[in-house]
């Protein structure tokens, strides 16, 4: 059998420390482009910082708080995969398919089932700190 190399996108980066400092900026345009086009991401993003404040302020241990922070990191997490999918759904064609539907489905369906883990496991600290 044998092996061809598979095409590599000009895109692609290099090794090295100059990597690490163009990940991090690709990472923060992520970031602002999220903000600036995903309704979503910044309805989920207050959600992340009220309720960090809250579990902050919460008297429960160190990591309890940790768990409760993480899970809702974790929504946004989702979030910024699910708009990745949505973003090149679109990106190859506009046009209503079953398979494209099904993608943007699957992505949502991945943020409900962080969201309910995440009031799952508030429920679970909750519960455990002030009726257990």
């Amino acid at each position: 059998m044998h092996n061809q190399e598979q095409p590599v996108s000009e895109f692609k980066s290099k090794s090295g420390v100059q990597r690490i400092f163009s990940a991090f900026f690709y990472s923060l345009d992520g970031f602002k482009n999220a903000w600036k086009n995903e309704h979503a991401f910044r309805q989920e993003l207050v959600l992340v910082v009220i309720g960090a404040i809250i579990a902050l302020a919460l008297p429960v241990s160190a990591f309890e708080k940790l768990m409760m922070i993480a899970v809702l990191v974790l929504i946004l997490v989702v979030e910024l995969l699910n708009s990745a999918i949505e973003a090149v759904v679109d990106r190859v064609s506009l046009e209503r398919h079953s398979l494209s539907k099904n993608a943007k489905d699957f992505g949502s369906a991945a943020v409900l089932l962080t969201f309910l883990i995440a009031v799952a496991t508030w429920a679970v600290v909750l519960f455990n700190r002030f009726y257990y």
